[in-house]
C-alpha cells in the first residue's frame, strides 16, 4: 500500500474538486515528527489545518463506553469509479483539554478497514485497507492515504472496529507540559474523506450514510464537503506572492494621527486615562512583567504558575510585558508620569538584557513558537508594546524590534506553518506590518507576510463581500481577532500600493459594520460562538473589548486614508464611549465582554486579552481627537484639549473648550505668532439631528451637513475663535437580532455617540408608549445628574449612558411596545 513521493505529487492535484496541494512537507520529515515508522507508508505530506468553523466541522459518531462497538460510514459515489486512493482527513476542531492548542487526530479509528463495493449493503466487499488486527498509529494531524489499486467500485465504506478514547482534562497543570489523558468514552471522528480517481476527488458532494446504531446523521454530509478554498493543509508557502519592492508604489496617508503634541484637559477622556494609569501601576510589578523572560534565560527556575496565570502569563509568555508597554507607552506620549516612564525603561532594559546574540528576544523559547498562541498573539503584543515604547521615546525599543525581525524573517523552519499551524496564526501578521511602517521597517517585513500569510482567496472573498469569509473563516475559529489580519492587509496596501489589499479590507469593514456591530459600536463576533450575520445575540458572551480596540485602529487607518469620510470617526467615537470607557471599572481593571443586558461583567486585572487591548486603546485616546494634514487639522472628537502643529514655518495651537458629552457647546481658540493660512475641518457628526452652523469670531462661517466635515479655509490670526453647538438628540433603533421576545418591540436608545441603558431590571418594559416618538417626549432630565433621565409613567426606570452604568441591572434594549396579536 506504500505510495511513493512521486506518485503522491502526481495524484494530489484535484482540479475538479478545487483541491490543490501547496508545497506539502516531505513525508519523511513528517515521519520524524510523529516518530512512528508504521505510519510512513500512509503519510501524504499534508497536515490538517484546524476546522472550528461550523461549516467545516468534522463528522462525529455517537460516543460509547465500549471501544469494541463497531460503527461505519460509507459514501455513494453515484457510479463506479476506478479508485486510485482513499484519503482520511483527521479531525482538528477541538482544543487539547486544558490547553489552547488544536488536537489533531481526535477520534481517528484505532482499528478499521476500508472497503469498496458495487452493492450498498456490502454483501461482497473488496478490501482497500485492513487494519483490524492491530492498532493503527495515531496520525495526529496528518492526512493519510490508502492505495485503491484502481479498484472499481461505487460505494466506499470505512468501518471502525475499535475506537479511540475521547481525551479529557489532564491532572497536571504545568504550562507547556500538560498531556491530555484518555477518558471513559469512545468515538469515531473524521474531518473528511476523499476518494481519488484520476486527478479528482469524486466523493465531493456525494451522499454519505452510516450504521443505524452509532452514526450521527446530522454530520454525515461533512465527510464529503467541498475542500476549503485554499485546501486543507497547514503548510502555507507561496514565494510567487512576493513582489519586488521596486514595483511598489507606497501610499501616504492624507492625514496623520498625532504622535505627540496633544494635551488632554479635564473631561471624560482625562478621567479614563487617569484610571488607566492607576490600573497599569497597580496590576503588576516590573519583575512580574519580566518573569517569563527571566525563566527563558534561567534567571528564574522552577516557577509554578497557578490560577489564571497558567494561561494568561505562562502559556502566553511575554504578553504581560506587551500589555504594559502598549498601555504605558501610549499614555506617556500625552500625560507625563515619572513612574510609568521609569517602569517602561526597566521593562525594556530587562527584555534587552535577556535577548540572545542573534536578536531573539521573545519570552518563550524559540522552539515553542507553535505552543498555544505564542507565535501570533504573544509576538504581536510584545511588538505593539515595543513600538509604543519607541514612539514614546525609549531608545532601545526600535533596535530591539529590528534585531528580532531580522531573525524572525529568516526562520524558514517555522514560517510555512505559522499561519495555520499556530492557533489564530493570522494574529501575527500585524506585528510584521506595523514594524514595516515603523522607523526601523524593512521591505522584508512585508515580503514575509506576502509569502507565508497572504490568503488570496480570503482577499477576493472579502472584496466581494462574502460574509462567510468572516463568520465561517475556513482555517481557524471565527473571531474578532480576524480584524488584526485586516489591519495588516491595510498596512500592506500602504507599503505596496496594491489595491487588492485595500478593496479586500474595505469589503470586510463594511460587512462587520453591517452584520456584526451592535448599536453603540460593540463588535458582536467572538470565538467559540456561531454568529451568523445580523444575529447580534444578547444572551451570548459577545462584544469583547479587544475586538472594539481593533475596530478603532482599523477605522483609524481608513480615516487617515480618507479623512473627509466622517463615518470612520463615528465608529471610533462609539467604540471609545460605549466599549472602552464603558468596560473600565474605575482604576481597578477592565471588563472582558460588553454585556448589553443584565449586569456588567466583573472587571479583571490578570493580563486578559481585553485588558491588554483595552489599556492600549485608552492610552491612545488623544490621538483620535485630531488628525493633522499638510494644509491644516481635522477636529474629530469633542474633548477639552489642545493641539499644536506646524503649518509651514509657523506653529499653530488650537485649544478646544467643551464639557461634551455633558453639554454640547464647543469653543476653540487659536494661538500663533503671525497670521497663517490653514484649513480647520470641523466634524459634523453623522448622529447630528440637523445641519450644524459654525461661527468664527461671532460670525457665521458656514453650515455643515451631518456626516461631513465643514472646512474653514482662511488666514487665521492669534485669538480667533470657532464656536458651534452639536445638534444632539435621542435616536431609537429597533432591535433586529436573533434574541427576539415574541410579541414585543425593543429599541436601543442613543444620544449623540452614546448608547443608553434603561436601569432597574434586565428585562424592562416601558409602559404607556405606542412608539419611540412618544417615549422621547416622556423623557425628563434629572436635576443634578447630567445625562440621566426619568420616564413619565415609569417611576422605577432611569435612562443613563451605558458607559456610566456600574453594578446596576439594566437593559440596552428595553421593550417599548407590546405588539398586538
Amino acid at each position: 500500500m506504500a505510495v511513493s513521493r512521486r506518485t503522491f505529487l502526481r495524484s494530489s492535484v484535484y482540479s475538479g474538486a478545487g483541491l490543490v496541494l501547496i508545497r506539502a512537507a516531505d513525508p519523511m520529515q513528517l515521519l520524524a515528527a510523529v516518530k512512528n515508522p508504521e505510519l510512513a507508508p500512509y503519510l501524504t505530506g499534508q497536515r490538517m489545518a484546524a476546522t472550528p468553523a461550523t461549516d467545516y466541522r468534522p463528522y462525529r459518531s455517537k460516543t460509547v463506553t465500549d471501544p469494541s462497538l463497531a460503527t461505519w460510514v460509507q459514501i455513494d459515489l453515484g457510479s463506479r469509479f476506478a479508485i486510485d486512493a482513499v484519503e482520511l482527513y483527521p479531525a482538528s476542531q477541538r482544543m487539547y483539554p486544558g490547553r489552547d492548542q488544536y488536537y489533531g487526530g481526535e477520534g481517528f479509528p484505532l482499528r478499521f478497514k476500508i472497503e469498496g463495493s458495487d452493492d450498498p449493503e456490502f454483501a461482497n466487499p473488496r478490501m482497500i485497507a485492513d487494519f483490524t488486527k492491530a492498532d493503527f498509529p495515531d496520525p495526529q494531524d496528518n492526512i493519510t492515504r490508502y492505495d485503491g489499486r484502481r479498484m472499481r467500485a461505487r460505494y466506499v465504506r470505512i468501518t471502525a472496529t475499535r475506537l479511540r478514547p475521547v481525551k479529557v482534562e489532564p491532572k497536571d497543570s504545568t504550562p507547556t507540559g500538560r498531556i491530555p489523558i484518555d477518558g471513559l468514552n469512545f468515538t469515531l471522528t473524521l474531518a473528511k474523506v476523499a476518494v481519488v480517481s484520476g486527478e479528482k476527488d469524486v466523493a465531493v458532494g456525494c451522499k454519505s450514510s452510516g450504521d443505524p446504531m452509532y452514526s450521527s446523521a446530522g454530520d454525515l454530509g461533512q465527510l464529503t464537503r467541498p475542500a476549503r478554498q485554499d485546501g486543507e493543509q497547514i503548510r502555507w508557502d507561496n514565494p510567487e506572492n512576493v513582489t519586488d519592492p521596486s514595483s511598489w508604489t507606497p501610499v501616504k496617508y492624507r492625514a496623520q494621527a498625532p504622535v505627540t503634541g496633544v494635551t488632554i484637559g479635564d473631561g471624560v477622556f482625562r478621567a479614563a486615562m487617569e484610571n488607566n494609569i492607576q490600573y497599569l501601576l497597580n496590576s503588576y510589578t516590573a519583575d512580574d512583567l519580566l518573569r517569563q523572560f527571566y525563566e527563558r534565560t534561567g534567571k528564574i527556575k522552577n516557577y509554578k504558575a497557578t490560577g489564571s496565570a497558567i494561561f494568561w502569563e505562562e502559556d502566553l509568555a511575554g504578553s504581560n510585558a506587551g500589555r504594559f508597554l502598549m498601555g504605558a507607552g501610549n499614555t506617556v506620549r500625552w500625560i507625563k508620569n515619572p513612574e510609568l516612564e521609569r517602569r517602561i525603561e526597566v521593562v525594556v532594559d530587562g527584555i534587552d538584557a535577556c535577548k540572545e546574540p542573534n536578536g531573539y528576544m521573545m519570552a518563550y523559547p524559540a522552539d515553542t513558537i507553535f505552543y498555544s498562541e505564542r507565535g501570533a498573539y504573544t509576538r504581536a503584543w510584545l511588538t505593539h508594546g515595543l513600538l509604543e515604547a519607541g514612539y514614546a521615546g525609549n531608545e532601545k525599543a526600535f533596535p530591539l524590534l529590528r534585531g528580532y525581525y531580522d531573525w524572525f524573517n529568516k526562520q524558514e523552519q517555522y514560517l510555512p506553518e505559522l499561519l495555520r499551524g499556530a492557533v489564530q496564526g493570522g494574529q501575527g501578521m500585524i506585528a510584521n506590518t506595523r514594524v514595516s511602517l515603523s522607523p526601523v521597517g524593512k521591505h522584508a517585513d512585508v515580503q514575509v507576510i506576502q509569502r507565508y500569510f497572504e490568503e488570496p482567496a480570503f482577499l477576493a472573498g472579502t472584496a466581494a463581500k462574502e460574509d462567510k469569509q468572516i463568520w465561517q473563516y475556513p482555517y481557524d475559529r471565527p473571531h474578532c481577532y480576524l480584524l488584526t489580519n485586516l489591519e495588516a492587509y491595510l498596512d500592506m496596501y500602504l507599503a505596496t500600493g496594491d489595491r487588492r489589499y485595500h478593496d479586500a479590507v474595505l469589503g470586510a469593514w463594511e460587512m462587520y459594520h453591517q452584520s456584526w456591530e451592535q448599536p453603540g459600536g460593540s463588535i458582536s463576533i467572538i470565538e467559540f460562538r456561531r454568529d451568523p450575520p445580523g444575529s447580534n445575540y444578547l444572551h451570548e458572551e459577545l462584544g469583547e473589548l479587544c475586538g472594539s480596540s481593533f475596530w478603532v485602529f482599523l477605522s483609524q487607518r481608513f480615516h487617515l486614508l480618507n479623512p473627509e469620510e466622517e463615518r470612520y470617526v463615528t465608529e471610533i467615537e462609539k467604540s471609545i464611549y460605549n466599549v472602552a470607557i464603558a468596560n473600565q471599572d474605575g482604576s481597578y481593571g477592565l471588563r472582558y465582554h460588553t454585556h448589553l443586558e443584565g449586569t456588567k461583567e466583573q472587571a479583571t486585572r490578570q493580563n486578559t486579552c481585553c485588558e491588554g487591548q483595552g489599556t492600549r486603546l485608552l492610552g491612545s485616546l488623544p490621538e483620535h481627537i485630531y488628525s493633522v494634514a499638510d494644509d491644516g487639522v481635522y477636529l474629530n472628537l469633542y474633548e477639552p484639549s489642545t493641539i499644536s502643529w506646524k503649518q509651514g514655518a509657523t506653529t499653530l495651537k488650537l485649544t478646544q473648550k467643551t464639557k461634551f458629552p455633558l453639554q454640547t457647546a464647543v469653543r476653540c481658540t487659536l494661538e500663533m505668532s503671525s497670521p497663517t493660512r490653514s484649513i480647520i475641518r470641523v466634524r459634523v457628526p453623522s448622529w447630528a439631528s440637523r445641519a450644524m452652523e459654525v461661527s468664527v469670531n461671532g460670525r457665521s462661517a458656514g453650515t455643515g451637513k451631518p456626516g461631513s466635515y465643514l472646512a474653514l479655509d482662511r488666514t487665521w490670526t492669534d485669538g480667533d475663535a470657532i464656536e458651534f453647538t452639536l445638534p444632539a438628540r435621542f435616536r431609537f433603533t429597533k432591535y433586529t437580532g436573533a434574541d427576539q421576545i415574541p410579541g414585543t418591540t425593543r429599541y436601543a436608545v442613543e444620544y449623540g455617540p452614546m448608547l443608553y441603558a434603561a436601569v432597574g431590571s434586565p428585562k424592562i418594559r416601558l409602559s404607556g408608549f405606542g412608539s419611540s416618538e412618544e417615549l422621547e417626549n416622556a423623557l425628563q432630565p434629572i436635576d443634578g445628574k447630567p445625562l440621566h433621565y426619568s420616564l413619565r409613567g415609569n417611576d422605577n426606570v432611569i435612562l443613563m449612558p451605558y458607559w456610566q452604568v456600574s453594578h446596576e441591572e439594566f437593559s440596552c434594549f428595553p421593550i417599548v411596545r407590546q405588539e398586538r396579536s
